[in-house]
């Protein structure tokens, strides 16, 4: 184990070392600059759109509503990146992490509006009438048989990074969560979430979407409301909070308390790196459900698909990092879903904790059927509509394993799968761009 441990982190080194970096944050400012910054000016009219896309047009092809798409796609993002992976960013790269998220999320809305446009785009009808798209589609439909490799490379990535960020990691982290807090021991959790979202799958991406509209919004809320109240109560200490994860983004971050130190590389690194894991922007995984929503407009689904990344990290992840900083708790020396956990507990004393487990256990839940139905879309693009109740079986029986499973090494694999599966679908954006400017040329922006 010591031996693929040492693997894996040099792996991992080199898929998230300066390259990968550049070609993940260069593609989303190549994106905002060649779209003349439309994730940005259109952000209102994207919550517009967002609002009236709750009911879809029977006319439009597609089977779930615009808005059910966005759900299903945050369902998949709003999970353990949030609350275990923002603390994880703080304690391997100081506060200065949070800069560098921020950076990945605002470039990052102009890759997911470029995805979604082009998932859209160029989806398909499968053997059964159901909608299947995403960047093995949009590699095969719009770059032709020559680049069929490429696609081919990220459905593989696809159906196997699914089972590190979207199963085990999630299964993980909620048992980790409720052992802490309830006591409860990590093979029963794991148990009841595979039952849980066993009897989800069997409705497909239909009932995937009605859980997650009604889940998301929900938790998403709570969520916000929690960590609102902590930071109001230190509301004259925000600005010093925000100015050290500006400062320290560029200087590194100093030892303190059971904080080791960290550099300007780490917090570089671990910000990117942990940003693409909660907001998910580059890595080509929201397209594959943007791509089943009822509309006949890519652009407008693009304009929708981009809110997932302002909310999740904009908004979320930012609230979750200043409850970590303002609370103190960043030096404690724990980090995860544990160093959350401790930041609730010392701003809301009492019932803190309980706010991180029950968000922590209901986001997981539905990350694990957002992220179900992504896997199997890019197995079946592999292997046709037979292999999908095998990946579901599969699915869930590797729940329980995943709760009872070392984290850290989870969160190692997840990390190495997360690069090798956004290669190609950057390489991919960056050779089909001028047909995402170009649609979006189309309508007044």
């Amino acid at each position: 184990m010591e031996t693929l441990t040492q693997l894996l982190n040099s792996i991992s080194s080199f898929v998230w070392g300066p390259v990968i970096l550049a070609l993940l944050l260069g593609t989303g400012l190549y994106l905002m600059l060649g779209l003349f910054f439309l994730p940005i000016r259109k952000l209102p009219e994207a919550f517009s759109l967002l609002w009236r896309g709750r009911k879809s047009n029977d006319l439009d092809d597609g089977e779930i509503s615009p808005f059910s798409a966005l759900m299903t796609s945050l369902a998949a993002t709003i999970g353990t990146g949030n609350i275990a992976g923002v603390a994880t960013a703080i304690f391997l790269g100081g506060p200065g992490a949070i800069f560098w998220m921020w950076i990945t999320a605002l470039v990052g809305m102009a890759t997911k509006y470029a995805e979604a446009v082009l998932a859209v785009n160029y989806r398909e009808v499968d053997e059964k009438g159901a909608y299947v798209g995403g960047p093995m589609y949009y590699i095969k439909n719009g770059l032709g048989e020559k680049w069929r490799w490429l696609a081919f490379l990220f459905a593989f990535f696809g159906s196997i990074a699914a089972f590190g960020i979207g199963n085990t990691i999630q299964a993980n982290s909620v048992a980790d969560a409720l052992n802490s807090t309830f006591g409860i021991e990590a093979w029963q959790t794991g148990l009841v979430m595979a039952t849980i979202v066993y009897v989800v799958l069997v409705g497909g991406v239909k009932r995937i979407g009605q859980v997650a509209s009604k889940l998301v919004p929900f938790m998403s809320i709570a969520y916000v409301l929690a960590a609102g109240i902590i930071i109001v109560q230190r509301l004259d200490s925000v600005p010093t909070a925000l100015m050290l994860i500006v400062n320290d983004a560029f200087t590194g971050t100093a030892a303190a308390g059971g904080f080791a130190g960290a550099g300007i590389m780490a917090a570089i690194r671990f910000g990117v790196a942990r940003g693409v894991f909660s907001n998910e922007a580059g890595l080509g995984t929201a397209p594959i459900a943007h791509a089943a929503a009822k509309t006949n407009d890519p652009v407008r689904q693009g304009k929708i698909a981009m809110l997932g990344t302002f909310i999740d990290t904009i908004i979320i992840c930012t609230m979750t990092a200043l409850v970590i900083i303002l609370t103190g708790s960043w030096t404690s020396g724990e980090t995860g879903a544990s160093l959350s956990a401790r930041a609730f507990s010392m701003g809301l004393p009492g019932y803190g904790q309980y706010v991180v487990s029950i968000g922590l256990a209901v986001f997981a839940l539905t990350t694990l059927l957002g992220w179900s139905y992504y896997g199997e879309r890019c197995a079946e693009y592999i292997l046709g509509v037979k292999v999908i109740p095998w990946y579901r079986m599969t699915w869930v029986l590797v729940i329980p394993l995943g709760a009872m499973m070392d984290l850290n090494f989870l969160w190692l694999v997840a990390d190495v799968l997360n690069g090798l599966m956004a290669i190609p679908n950057l390489i991919a954006l960056l050779l089909l761009s001028p047909v995402v400017f170009k649609l979006s040329r189309k309508k007044p922006n």
